[in-house]
């Protein structure tokens, strides 16, 4: 390994790292025994800013700024709006659902399903998602996020793949260690720490390269990269383009921003809420701290923190112009490597490592408690006795914990790109979207109407690897042909399912309703429920939105020298800002 970058106060910051993430482990040992609420929800004790930050670090894994790197060499800086088109789904959780996740008083997600369906089915779709997400999916997580790292250990210390390979498996198993130790209060707090760390390291990264002579700050950056690298937003045309400006056809325009930020699961932002951020949600003191918890991750995520990545990647093509696109992400990690002065270096190098353990913890711990409250606790586990039920079930977590990390090792030697499993990814959840949603706000539907859901995409998806594919060519594939396909049979599918099957029974609905309160189509049904919607949920919503917008174009037209851009942007963020802001300290979100 070469290590010869590296000095005393390297090594010592990257140890003391180790050592403060194994002591909260050990700390929270006790009390994450307790229960499983305590294991998996932290007692239902975290106030917003922790479960908030907790959500942020989560989703700053360690691949994500390897692939907006990608993004960027590809279509530069208009190539985050891959990922930016997901803020308007995210804020309709924050104002929307995060309440209900909260109301809803329950351990996972999947316990979700036995409170608003009932019978067989709800038993079964519980049981099946336990294994797809909790298993199948969760695996795939872990195996692109260990990608990323192997990606970074690889090029920062220049040792064989292999070798890396193995390093990120013994990461792995550190990360399992204190994450079945601590519970979900000892990951928030790790998590909090690791968001600062992340943060700092990345915008201290960005100061030094672009203070290289060889970049000359941010004027030296615009003058050495043609001006197409540093287009905000992407050109709708016919035909779409390799390497340039983010160029989509109407459809895919459609796509992305019409569509797939409701229509589609993905991990991080799944329509209605779900996954971790659910988990954090319902880990919140009250409901308020929900609600404030997922406002604060959402403008964090989408407003804060890519600006940072951005300048790096723009600045290693500028350094590193000899890398192919396909390695594009390499670059970040050169920076890293080649800019970074001692000390500094140590701490950049933790910022990744803490993005990955962050990431790799949550992932344990959310999927050892499908594993063990869904499965295990739900299916097979038969005492009554409930100390003893808590103990075993907290067992069952850590022993699901080692599980999910021993299955990560031969999916993470299998991934080939990690653009390609998030798009896997993105198709096993294409068309379940509207379900995830309408479930909190029609009495409709069904347990029958989700497992429809759940399991079509998968049939949608084999339809364009060995059908649309061979026969119409990527570039249908590039216009998101598939994915409209497969989100129009899935939606089709679910509502046939829907009203060919019965109804939930009154009671189940009677129960959800009293526990939950939701908004929507309730009425009629024989128990006092009514059809409500209150509208400043949307008012809320659409001020978060333009004023997160606003916060992203106003800090990179300032970034950059756009004088004009950054004055009106910056007039949208106060007016945006002081009407949500006006509308909490009146009281008018109170009934979120």
């Amino acid at each position: 390994m070469n290590t010869a970058s590296f000095v005393a106060i390297d090594w010592f910051i990257i140890i003391a790292y180790l050592v403060f993430a194994l002591g909260v482990g050990f700390y929270f040992r006790k009390r994450a025994s307790k229960n499983l609420s305590e294991f998996l929800l932290g007692g239902r004790s975290l106030p917003w800013y922790l479960a908030g930050m907790s959500m942020v670090a989560t989703t700053f894994a360690a691949d994500t700024p390897l692939w907006v790197t990608e993004k960027v060499a590809q279509h530069g800086i208009s190539g985050n709006w891959l990922w930016w088109n997901m803020l308007i789904g995210g804020m309709l959780t924050t104002f929307f659902f995060a309440k209900n996740w909260r109301k809803a008083g329950v351990l996972t997600e999947l316990e979700f399903l036995e409170l608003r369906y009932g019978g067989k089915p709800a038993q079964w779709l519980r049981g099946i998602r336990s294994v797809y997400l909790g298993v199948f999916l969760n695996v795939i997580i872990i195996g692109w996020v260990n990608k990323a790292m192997i990606i970074i250990l690889s090029v920062f210390f220049d040792i064989p793949s292999t070798q890396a390979f193995w390093l990120v498996m013994l990461l792995m198993a550190f990360v399992a260690v204190y994450s079945s130790l601590s519970g979900l209060l000892g990951i928030a707090i790790t998590d909090s720490v690791q968001f600062v760390i992340a943060m700092t390291g990345s915008i201290a990264l960005a100061y030094w390269v672009l203070h290289d002579p060889r970049i000359g700050g941010l004027t030296g950056l615009k003058d050495q990269l043609p001006a197409w690298r540093f287009h905000f937003f992407p050109e709708i045309n016919s035909v779409s383009s390799g390497i340039g400006t983010f160029s989509i056809t109407l459809s895919a325009f459609l796509s992305y921003f019409v569509i797939q930020w409701w229509a589609s699961w993905y991990p991080g932002n799944e329509p209605g809420g779900g996954g971790y951020i659910s988990q954090r949600m319902m880990s919140a003191k009250t409901e308020k701290d929900a609600v404030y918890a997922s406002l604060f991750f959402q403008i964090a995520h989408h407003a804060l923190r890519p600006w940072p990545w951005i300048i790096v990647a723009l600045a290693s093509l500028v350094l590193y112009p000899h890398l192919a696109v396909e390695q594009a992400a390499n670059g970040y990690v050169q920076v890293m490597r080649d800019i970074l002065p001692a000390g500094w270096k140590g701490l950049l190098f933790i910022a990744f490592l803490s993005a990955y353990m962050s990431t790799i913890s949550t992932q344990l711990n959310w999927g050892a408690g499908y594993l063990a409250n869904d499965l295990y606790g739900r299916f097979i586990l038969k005492t009554a006795d409930s100390a003893l039920r808590d103990k075993l079930l907290v067992r069952a977590s850590k022993v699901g914990t080692v599980l999910l990390m021993l299955l990560a090792i031969p999916v993470t030697a299998s991934i080939g790109t990690i653009d390609s499993a998030a798009q896997f990814l993105i198709g096993c959840g294409a068309g379940l979207g509207l379900v995830l949603i309408l479930r909190w706000y029609w009495w409709r539907i069904n347990a029958w109407s989700e497992i429809a859901a759940t399991l079509i995409p998968i049939l949608g998806m084999l339809a364009g690897k060995f059908f649309f594919e061979p026969h119409y060519g990527e570039s249908w594939i590039l216009a998101n042909g598939t994915f409209y396909f497969t989100v129009g049979i899935t939606t089709l599918g679910w509502l046939i399912v829907t009203y060919l099957t019965k109804p939930e029974p009154s009671a189940v609905l009677q129960s959800f309703y009293s526990r939950v309160e939701p908004k929507g189509r309730w009425k009629g049904m024989g128990y006092g429920a009514q059809n409500t919607f209150d509208f400043r949920l949307l008012e809320a919503w659409l001020y978060a939105v333009v004023f997160t917008y606003g916060c992203l174009f106003f800090m990179g037209y300032l970034l950059f020298g756009e004088t004009l851009q950054w004055v009106l942007t910056l007039l949208v963020c106060l007016v945006s800002g002081g009407l949500l802001w006006r509308g909490f300290r009146q009281g008018r979100y109170d009934g979120l």
